[in-house]
């Protein structure tokens, strides 16, 4: 056979039953996912900051930098919401490479699904408890949800993910904020079908199920960049850019316009202090046009404690082993003056 069958995954239901959420940190998740839903519509003037790590690859350095988040959330809890971004699942374009926690839960080690769906779940839960914060993670494989469906306050779907028909009926049955990148090709018309699907009903096969959706309103675009037939990569979060989302988004039947900008990957180029610059662009462009500051919700911004990333096995304390990241200081100066432009 071509498939080796290597083990039995527990249910969500097992994995859950053996690692709960308490009562009082599923009532502050309801009360955050309220929040950030109230953003999305349009309620709420706050502005989004999903911020963290590339990949979620450590769990006492992830929940190290998120708990650091917890002071500077009170201090512009007014005009800023702060998502921790803890990622447990990466992409990896050609299949190569490290694919996060949820495979492999020890970077140095072979895959071990089992344990990674634990590791995955341990993380998220300590980083709320820790922190006060409920998180963000990317969700490479939808039939993961199950798995961390009472945990996150937002979910994002990839640029290699996003054309995908299972992910985009998954989402339309989430109940929290869904962000649906544009693809590498960067074509915005994708990226709004992508959201159209999921904000309606479906009928469909899911984890071995006969399953019907109600639709996901809260979902909703992120804009990521692109690259090129050339490979080069090109930016998607000037002003002409917004504008021009702005324009397409009231032709389709959409609810909840909302956008957030990625400010790394094709956006930066993956030069990650550029991810300052490109913040502060966008807040000023919310400034400069009314319909700007309607459309643009938030920011993903890469962070961590340590700037920069790190090879696999050099053990750098809070460094990126995948995409480099902002170093901590920067990070916390940049969401501070984000919350004073959202002023």
């Amino acid at each position: 056979m071509s498939f080796t069958f290597l083990n039995q995954l527990p249910t969500p239901a097992q994995i859950k039953e053996d690692y709960p959420l308490s009562k009082e940190l599923t009532k502050l998740k309801a009360q955050r996912d309220a929040m950030i839903s109230d953003v999305i519509c349009g309620k709420d003037d706050r502005f989004l900051v999903i911020i963290g790590p590339c990949s979620a690859d450590n769990e006492d350095s992830v929940c190290d930098y998120v708990s650091r988040l917890t002071k500077i959330q009170e201090d512009v809890k007014d005009r800023v919401i702060i998502i921790p971004r803890v990622y447990t699942n990466k992409p990896r374009t050609t299949g190569e490479g490290y694919k996060g926690i949820a495979s492999q839960p020890d970077p140095e080690k072979a895959p071990d699904m089992v344990e990674g769906l634990i590791a995955m779940r341990k993380m998220h839960i300590r980083a709320i408890a820790e922190s006060g914060l409920t998180c963000a993670d990317e969700m490479l494989y939808p039939e993961n949800w199950g798995y961390v469906e009472d945990l996150l306050s937002y979910v994002a779907i990839g640029a290699r993910s996003v054309e995908d028909q299972q992910h985009r009926l998954t989402v339309s049955g989430f109940d929290v904020a869904s962000g649906m990148k544009n693809p590498t090709s960067g074509d915005f018309s994708v990226m709004l079908n992508s959201v159209y699907a999921a904000q309606h009903p479906h009928h469909f096969v899911y984890r071995g199920y006969e399953v019907e959706t109600s639709g996901n309103p809260l979902t909703h675009v992120v804009l990521r960049g692109a690259v090129s037939k050339h490979g080069n990569t090109t930016t998607n979060y000037h002003y002409e850019d917004l504008i021009r989302l702005h324009e397409m988004y009231n032709k389709m039947d959409l609810v909840n316009q909302a956008c957030i900008i990625d400010t790394n990957h094709s956006n930066s180029g993956k030069q990650f202090k550029e991810q300052i610059r490109i913040a502060k662009e966008v807040m000023h462009n919310r400034q400069l046009s009314s319909d700007i500051k309607s459309l643009v919700k938030g920011l993903m911004i890469e962070s961590y404690i340590e700037e920069g990333n790190q090879k696999i096995g050099e053990h750098v304390y809070g460094k990126s082993i995948t995409d480099p990241c902002l170093g901590w200081e920067d990070s916390k100066k940049l969401i501070y003056d984000i919350a004073e432009m959202n002023s």
